[in-house]
């Protein structure tokens, strides 16, 4: 192979790990965020740094394609960069691999210093810059051997020549199929972001006084969105455009009925401050949180379509396929809260938190209550239709137990003698808690401070003033609900229907 061949199969060796680097990265940032996207990043930092008078000199030759432009100014640079990464691999090894590495930096350095980023940003171009290097070593050291006069190891031209090929066109597909996929979660982002909510109807019930204890460590009263755990089947968050979204009332209805979201937005929306709980939470763990939401109830829309006498369930189904059974006596009770959630603490739903609508039904476990990116509402019979969790053998109707947990002080911490606060959370949604009792060394149940309830749908805080001697301690927490029910230590895993124990850590006071 004489050196101009060489030439350019070097600089094809590297434009097909930039590729690769590329589609690693646009493949990971489904799972990371959108805007991990590293072109997209880097775009993004470009058009912040450039001078305006260049931006209004670019729109000015481009118009509303000055986007465009963009990307085929990126486009073009990214290809220049990858020719002369593989040739300087070829050339002066390992500069081409330093070049490589040090390119994904800068994409890094320009993502994670994004004014919404969060530091896993970095891991799409990170994996992808690794991969891309580990690839650029390979073809060019086969390269090398099919170049040599005599051929080692029985490399053989058809085999370096299907290794390019194969990992461009493969890297291609992918980084398209993935770049449209962010694409269509990046829409979806801007159409929640210039959503305006209307006010409710019926606002939430202001927080009462002495409903927050104010302390450290402790679980605030109202979950953040960034900080509410996510619990789904999703493994790509559904990009669904408003536009088109809509919401159908079907099985056992006298009349099939179909809402779109701009019908919803002109309903008369509620407030409420419901707190929520996966059904696979653990004994102590953070699979819960308590959060206002702005929705529909679901009982008026029912009511609409008329439910046949004989129903008793209703089976939600998300737009990618997931499925749960609501009993239906629940979403018809005038007195518990069901509704279509449209907002979550002040905001439109968070996109892998249901955009545009999810169901909230307090007092039952997630599975069966809250599905998200809901499309579809089929009144039916638990006889006749089964959901995704109850065909793997969860329980059909998921109501929620008591139960507490104790976050300060945290489990294993050292902690000072004297006076120091022992406290947590409890919950028994669409209950209530009576009361907390929390449990030192083993010896008798000691009754603690509760804050005031929001209301029985929502979990309250409390908190035991110790006076704590020096030594190892195990600390254990119980709750009773308003209906006399103590929670019991009979430590039984989440499956079929929820955990059951006693919350308990362990601290040593110094």
């Amino acid at each position: 192979m004489n050196a101009r061949r060489v030439a350019v199969w070097a600089a094809l060796s590297g434009i097909t790990a930039a590729l690769a680097v590329l589609a690693v990265a646009e493949l990971l940032a489904l799972f990371v965020s959108p805007a991990s996207s590293p072109l997209l990043g880097v775009g993004s930092f470009v058009i912040d740094i450039v001078p305006g008078w260049f931006k209004t000199a670019v729109i000015a030759v481009f118009g509303t394609n000055d986007k465009v432009a963009l990307l085929v100014a990126l486009g073009i640079l990214v290809l220049l960069l990858a020719v002369a990464v593989g040739l300087l691999e070829k050339r002066r090894p390992p500069w081409g691999s330093v070049v490589l590495g040090a390119v994904a930096i800068v994409a890094i350095a320009a993502l994670v210093t994004r004014a919404d980023a969060s530091p896993l940003w970095a891991l799409p171009t990170l994996v992808g810059a690794v991969v891309g290097i580990l690839l650029l070593r390979v073809m060019i050291a086969r390269l090398g051997r099919i170049a040599a006069p005599v051929q080692a190891g029985g490399i053989s031209r058809r085999g370096f020549f299907a290794l390019v090929a194969g990992t461009a066109v493969a890297s291609v597909v992918v980084g398209v199929v993935a770049r449209s996929m962010n694409s269509a979660l990046a829409a979806a982002s801007a159409l929640r972001n210039n959503l305006v909510l209307p006010k409710p109807a019926v606002a939430a019930p202001a927080i009462p006084a002495g409903a927050d204890l104010g302390i450290m460590g402790l679980a605030p009263l109202v979950t953040p969105n960034a900080d509410f755990y996510r619990i789904d089947t999703a493994l790509q968050v559904p990009a669904i455009d408003i536009a088109n979204w809509s919401l159908k009332i079907t099985g056992m209805v006298d009349r099939e009925v179909t809402i779109s979201f701009a019908e919803l937005l002109d309903l008369p929306l509620t407030e409420d401050i419901v707190t929520l709980t996966c059904v696979s939470n653990d004994v102590g763990g953070d699979l819960v949180g308590n959060a206002t939401w702005l929705g529909y109830p679901i009982r008026e829309l029912l009511a609409r379509a008329g439910v046949k006498p004989g129903a008793d369930m209703v089976l939600s189904k998300s737009i990618d396929g997931y499925t749960a059974s609501t009993p239906l006596a629940a979403l018809l009770d005038e007195d518990r809260i069901g509704i279509l959630a449209i907002g979550m603490n002040g905001e439109p739903l968070p996109l892998e938190h249901g955009f545009p609508v999810r169901m909230v039904v307090a007092g039952l476990y997630g599975y069966v209550s809250a599905t998200k990116w809901l499309v579809e509402l089929e009144v039916t019979r638990f006889a006749d239709k089964t959901a995704y969790w109850t065909d793997r053998g969860w329980d059909a109707q998921g109501p929620i137990k008591v139960a507490s947990r104790i976050d300060v002080p945290a489990y294993l911490a050292r902690v000072p003698a004297g006076q120091t606060a022992i406290a947590g959370v409890a919950w028994a949604q669409h209950d209530g808690i009576k009361g907390v009792e929390i449990r030192i060394d083993r010896k008798e149940w000691l009754p603690v401070r509760l804050a005031t309830a929001i209301s029985i749908d929502t979990w309250c805080q409390w908190v035991y003033d110790w006076d704590a001697p020096k030594g190892a301690h195990l600390i254990e927490v119980r709750a009773t609900n308003m209906s006399g029910k103590t929670k019991v230590n009979d430590r039984l895993t989440p499956f079929p229907n929820g955990a059951e124990g006693w919350h308990q850590i362990t601290v040593e006071v110094v």
